[in-house]
């Protein structure tokens, strides 16, 4: 073989390497722009009546858990992700569910007494029978329908943001 074409093989075969080292460099520092160091992962999980009250739970995902009857009392789920949850008389007392996802999650008979909602999308969602004295729903977003039936019932001051339920809904 030429000499030229031997030095031309060479410099393909370097470029080539250092390319595929650049490209594993690349895939061992990489890290997915949405990971936390504490994300909590409770999806497609049975949670039924247990206690998580007082826990920081923040950006936890519950994604079709069965949290029936479980107690989040005073808990810290800022920014949690409750899509498709069934909640059936959980005990929300006090819970900050500020910036929440709570998508088609069913709250039947769930206490929501002092809750944080600021911001929480709501959309969905059963809340027949819930107890929503002195919970903050500012800027939270509601189906028009849901909105219609908790202006009914609503009533009470939040005691942590001193919001009246009632206001924070815009109830008329």
């Amino acid at each position: 073989m030429p000499l030229p074409f031997i030095n031309l093989m060479k410099r393909s075969l370097l470029i080539l390497f250092a390319i595929a080292l650049a490209c594993l460099w690349v895939l061992l520092g990489a890290a997915p722009a949405f990971a936390q160091a504490k994300t909590i992962n409770y999806s497609n999980t049975n949670l039924e009546n247990r206690d998580f009250a007082n826990v920081d739970l923040v950006g936890g995902v519950f994604v079709s858990a069965e949290m029936r009857g479980t107690n989040f009392a005073g808990a810290n789920m800022k920014g949690a992700i409750l899509t498709k949850g069934n909640l059936l008389g959980a005990d929300l007392t006090g819970t900050n569910l500020e910036n929440a996802l709570v998508d088609r999650v069913t709250l039947y008979k769930a206490k929501l007494t002092n809750a944080i909602l600021i911001g929480a999308t709501l959309s969905s969602s059963i809340f027949e029978e819930a107890d929503i004295t002195g919970a903050d729903f500012t800027d939270a977003i509601l189906d028009r329908y849901d909105l219609t039936q908790l202006c009914k019932r609503a009533d009470g001051v939040n005691p942590k943001t001193g919001a009246s339920t009632r206001e924070s809904l815009g109830c008329r």
